[in-house]
């Protein structure tokens, strides 16, 4: 069930809200959303690299409570509005693992 969900919070959602709130650019926003997944290559900093039982949330540097505040800074601008969007839905499903991770870590 943690893997549906967080493949549906990183790839099916992004694209329902571009399409519900940026129809005109739908593909445009969609893609940037997706491209925010960038922002797991700081898990390369690890070692491991990936740990099932590890939570995200203030261990990786750009899923740092510093680094949320900063996205969450850049919904203030409309010329970032989207990348923070983005940043932000990661950063909750990334928080929804770590929940997840609690009950069968």
């Amino acid at each position: 069930m943690q893997l549906l969900v967080h493949y549906f919070l990183h790839f099916v959602f992004p694209g329902m809200l571009a399409y519900i709130f940026y129809r005109k650019n739908w593909l445009k926003t969609y893609l940037v959303l997706i491209a925010t997944m960038l922002v797991d290559t700081d898990h390369l900093l690890a070692t491991p690299v990936f740990d099932a039982c590890r939570c995200s949330i203030n261990f990786h540097p750009l899923h740092s409570y510093w680094a949320i505040g900063i996205y969450v800074l850049l919904l203030c601008f409309r010329s970032t509005r989207v990348i923070a969007l983005g940043l932000l839905l990661h950063m909750g499903t990334d928080a929804l693992d770590c929940v997840f991770s609690r009950l069968h870590c």
